[in-house]
């Protein structure tokens, strides 16, 4: 029998350090956090901030965030569940919503801090490319305050091109927070020309592409009257054009622009006694109580 050397023997398991906990559950890369979170010395403490976008099967999460010894502190987060006060009522994880998103989250951390009317950002969004102004790159021409930045954290997710990570981005910038970035992953970003298409990538944040597929969609239910219908439901109940869609969006800016704090109105409780599934305990008067009857009861069926 050949001899097999035992590779993890007691020295192995001895000097076996486990990963951090979020790293054994696969959630965090703690080497991209490390560089995000880390301040230089000299700067003495002064907050780092985050811009955080998590992508949800139903949801769009951005949220501000400030890491600290304690744990991480969320300064302002903003939700596309919340698109529905400023009149969208559909589609709240496409690239549009998460446009709109980050557009909602710029201009509540920008009110929190007061600064909204100092940094208005990109007042229509025309999808092109404007480098954001941070201390880092400034050559010293322009005396004027710097605007808020936060660095662009996206977790696990995979940076493709026209990912709706980036949408967020973009309406965070169009809002007034200077994220630093590139246009390289924005949808309409010719790889060879190596340049933008603004016109291509304006379509993605006013839903153009949601709007053509609503055409085909309601251009098949009418050839199959009879085929069942999945797409699009809620559209075609509220009866909105694909022509309609474009507009749907710009109200929602407007609206997200003219009042960022604005939220749902919280549903009322029904009235009526909730259900109690847990058996009461009784006393031991009431337990004799009861017995007394049941007794009563059997005595009175038996005729005795």
């Amino acid at each position: 029998m050949a001899f097999v050397k035992v590779v993890k023997n007691k020295a192995y398991f001895k000097r076996f350090q486990v990963k951090y906990q979020r790293r054994r559950q696969g959630k965090t890369d703690f080497r991209a956090r490390r560089q995000m979170v880390l301040q230089d010395k000299t700067k003495f403490g002064s907050p780092k901030y985050r811009l955080v976008v998590r992508i949800t099967n139903r949801d769009v999460v951005a949220q501000i965030v400030h890491a600290k010894v304690a744990g991480d502190d969320v300064i302002q987060a903003a939700y596309s569940h919340e698109l529905p006060a400023f009149g969208v009522n559909f589609g709240l994880t496409n690239y549009a919503a998460a446009y709109c998103t980050g557009l909602l989250l710029a201009r509540r951390t920008l009110a929190k801090l007061g600064v909204a009317d100092k940094f208005e950002g990109a007042k229509e969004a025309t999808g092109a490319y404007a480098a954001v102004r941070t201390k880092k790159d400034d050559q010293g021409d322009d005396e004027k305050r710097f605007p808020f930045k936060a660095i662009l954290d996206i977790g696990l997710a995979r940076t493709t091109t026209g990912a709706r990570i980036f949408g967020v981005m973009k309406g965070a910038v169009d809002g007034g927070i200077a994220v630093p970035h590139r246009p390289n992953r924005f949808p309409g970003f010719d790889k060879a020309k190596k340049q933008l298409d603004a016109k291509i990538h304006r379509d993605r944040i006013f839903g153009k592409h949601v709007a053509d597929y609503l055409k085909q969609v309601k251009e098949e239910v009418a050839a199959n009257p009879d085929e069942k219908l999945n797409q699009f439901s809620k559209l075609i109940a509220a009866k909105i054009a694909p022509a309609d869609i474009e507009g749907i969006y710009k109200k929602a800016h407007a609206a997200i622009r003219a009042d960022p704090k604005k939220t749902l109105a919280k549903k009322e409780k029904k009235a009526g006694q909730r259900k109690a599934y847990n058996v009461k305990s009784l006393t031991r008067d009431e337990k004799n109580a009861a017995a007394k009857k049941k007794i009563a009861t059997l005595r009175a069926r038996l005729g005795k």
